[in-house]
């Protein structure tokens, strides 16, 4: 019998790991290389993706520690 998972639970981890582990709740590009492991260029595009969920502060783009965990479960199903 296979354990189940409660998503919410999953995501609202991963999201608490993100966070701690790069010391803030939102990431630019330059987070993005280091987090998923695609060039600066790969990182500024998936910002310009309309299934990306990004936050404008200003001139610049971000995406919360959790919007990337929820982000992340989804394009992996």
């Amino acid at each position: 019998m296979q354990p189940t998972v409660d998503v919410s639970v999953a995501v609202a981890m991963e999201a608490r790991r993100l966070a701690e582990k790069y010391g803030k709740d939102y990431f630019d590009a330059e987070d993005l290389t280091k987090i998923i492991g695609v060039g600066m260029n790969n990182a500024r595009q998936l910002f310009c993706d309309i299934d990306f969920p990004t936050i404008q502060i200003g001139n610049r783009k971000v995406v919360s520690s959790i919007a990337l965990a929820l982000w992340s479960l989804k394009t992996m199903q």
